[in-house]
């Protein structure tokens, strides 16, 4: 097992992430191999200064547009918003592999009475019909219903008899999301729009084991390296300590994935053996390393294992759109800013659509920061880029950089 440096893990990792050297990914196109490789991207639908999806793909795709990630979706159907880490964005190619969560929904729904019945008449009416949203969909009233994103809460609780039935059949996986207006969600039928040489497929994995090495093995791809340790990189997937070892020596042994220890973490590291020679090029000192600048989302896949962060670049970022406003350290929606090979800083910005400018309403530099003319030059380019990502021709800084 090779040992590497804390530095030679953050370059690892954001070079593998594409966040650091020569921009790798660009375009429509270089949106969706990022999410190939990265497996999945977590949406939420909060829209401050962009959603979390788009954030993501801002940061390390060269000339990202939103309509960029909404045409994947729904126009070329080359990806999906579905259930994977939370709601996620993952390539409709692997729609099979999410058979059992698709038959564990179909079994749950069973057991809310009066739902199937619901389900056929929401059914037949979007085939009539076309795509509805829960406001146009004709059925009226409450039922006691629980979302099967999730399987968890009060399950003696009514709701909207419409939202409900049409959330049910999407995890069941006979609707998926048409388009979006706003954040409300039209839903039509599958068959629609997944060729059937996928939407009818076999899951290639034969076991829960299998599914269940597969979803690691992802994940550990999406974040570039992970350690053997309680993770919320991996969640979603029903493992607790002693599984996940297993499932690690697995992998091992499979040789898919490599181990490695990292100086000063008693816990082993893994990435996966695809990436050998991302690893013998940061041995070696002969990676491309050009410093890049980026506003990194809340829910990046970067930051998906906050421990993690803390323990490799000693940054703790906490994300408090949900922490009371006298509570906060920071603000409502701050970004991480990556430079180089380290956080250097966090950022809240506001776009002003209809005046064209993107405000700065708070900027945070890192202890220890230098706030040299080239990385003071490096944040006006880097707000630039943002500002025109968010429809912004001006940028207004009420704070000193």
């Amino acid at each position: 097992m090779i040992t590497i440096s804390k530095k030679q893990a953050r370059q690892f990792i954001l070079s593998k992430q594409g966040l650091i050297g020569p921009y790798r990914f660009t375009g429509k196109e270089g949106a969706y191999d990022y999410i190939r490789k990265a497996g999945c991207i977590q949406f939420d639908p909060v829209d401050v200064c962009g959603k979390n999806a788009e954030l993501t793909l801002q940061s390390r795709v060269r000339g990202f547009k939103k309509s960029m990630l909404n045409e994947l979706l729904y126009k070329d159907r080359k990806l999906i918003d579905y259930a994977d880490k939370e709601l996620s964005i993952w390539p409709v190619d692997d729609w099979p592999y999410f058979s059992d969560y698709r038959e564990r929904s179909k079994d749950l729904g069973m057991s809310f009475e009066g739902l199937e019945e619901l389900k056929k008449q929401a059914l037949d009416h979007i085939a009539e019909n076309g795509p509805v949203c829960s406001d146009k969909l004709p059925i009226k009233g409450e039922i006691y219903w629980h979302s099967s994103m999730h399987w968890s809460g009060n399950w003696d609780k009514k709701s909207q008899a419409a939202r409900s039935v049409l959330e049910q059949l999407y995890t069941d996986g006979e609707l998926v999301i048409h388009h979006k207006n706003g954040s409300r969600k039209y839903y039509d039928l599958a068959i629609r729009h997944i060729d059937a040489s996928i939407l009818n497929a076999q899951n290639p994995l034969k076991s829960k084991e299998q599914v269940l090495r597969w979803r690691v093995l992802r994940r550990i791809g999406a974040v570039g390296l992970l350690w053997d340790k309680n993770s919320t990189a991996f969640l979603g997937i029903d493992i607790n300590a002693s599984k996940r070892k297993e499932i690690l020596s697995c992998l091992t042994d499979e040789g898919k994935i490599c181990p490695v220890c990292v100086e000063g973490i008693k816990q082993t590291f893994y990435y996966r053996k695809e990436d050998d020679e991302l690893m013998r090029l940061i041995l070696e000192g002969k990676a491309s390393l050009k410093p890049r600048m980026s506003f990194i989302a809340p829910l990046d896949p970067l930051m998906w294992d906050k421990s993690l962060i803390y323990a490799l670049w000693d940054f703790k970022y906490a994300w408090e759109i949900y922490t009371p406003a006298n509570k906060r350290k920071y603000g409502y929606y701050t970004l991480p800013i990556i430079y180089s090979e380290r956080f250097v800083g966090r950022i809240e910005v506001i776009p002003d659509r209809k005046r064209g400018v993107l405000s700065v309403k708070g900027l945070w530099w890192e202890e220890g920061v230098s706030l040299t003319k080239k990385i003071q030059a490096k944040l006006m380019s880097t707000l630039k880029r943002f500002a025109s990502f968010n429809d912004c021709l001006t940028v207004e800084i009420k704070y000193g950089i």
